[in-house]
């Protein structure tokens, strides 16, 4: 019975590879939402099969990391090669192909504070600088949204109603672990820092790996000596019309 269980689940995501695949990863690639790519799919998916295969596809790709930028750890490409077998039958097999990301050994690292206005705005003209000297392929941010979302929910629905509809849809649309991990700055994320930003409300670093700037940032709070739970509850409320 279990075998058979096995069988039909790997059946069932073999034709969903074979029939939305290429398509759920070119979607991604464009910066479709996974609510977009689940919409637009000829043949209708559940859901969660398009979560998850959109963050597969983000992970091997190499737009999310696992480990912090710089650290010379693996990055995974993969491909479906189309094979046939002797009767002309024709089947996919998945290739993957696993690179050496570029390891910085020495960041010039630098820190804002990003609760003020005039400070937000510094540090995002400084971010738009060195997101156009690196390019996007090699400027990424953290993002704890996985953390924070099991550990404080009233914070990730703060942060969430900083963002505009597609960004919030681009956010909840994807299946985000219990860790940090790293977001390449490509549009979509962006977006998404420069309005946390603009509101005050985005902790983290962002990592541009051909300069090898490494920069910080930090909600500040009119409030001494308050954990990182109030200061995102006053920034939130502060951002608030």
């Amino acid at each position: 019975m279990e075998g058979n269980r096995y069988f039909q689940e790997a059946l069932a995501n073999f034709t969903q590879e074979a029939a939305n695949g290429g398509a759920i990863r070119h979607l991604a690639d464009l910066g479709y939402t996974v609510k977009q790519i689940a919409e637009r799919l000829d043949f209708p998916a559940p859901y969660e099969k398009v979560r998850q295969a959109v963050w597969e596809h983000l992970t091997v790709s190499g737009v999310i990391l696992r480990q912090e930028p710089g650290s010379g750890g693996h990055k995974e490409e993969a491909a479906y090669v189309k094979e046939y077998d002797r009767y002309g039958k024709a089947t996919f097999r998945r290739v993957v192909k696993r690179d050496e990301t570029l390891a910085v050994a020495c960041w010039k690292t630098s820190s804002f504070l990003v609760g003020q206005k005039p400070d937000a705005q510094r540090f995002l003209a400084i971010l738009r600088a060195k997101l156009e000297e690196n390019g996007e392929e090699d400027s990424y941010a953290s993002c704890d949204f996985g953390v924070t979302a099991r550990a404080d929910l009233p914070g990730y629905e703060c942060l969430l109603g900083a963002l505009d509809e597609k960004a919030q849809e681009y956010i909840t649309g994807l299946p985000w672990e219990g860790r940090r991990v790293y977001h390449r700055l490509n549009v979509s994320m962006t977006a998404v820092l420069e309005q946390l930003c603009e509101k005050g409300l985005y902790e983290g670093e962002c990592f541009f790996l051909k300069t090898k700037d490494r920069i910080r940032t930090m909600a500040a709070s009119p409030f001494q000596g308050e954990n990182r739970e109030d200061r995102s509850t006053a920034n939130c409320q502060k951002g608030r019309p």
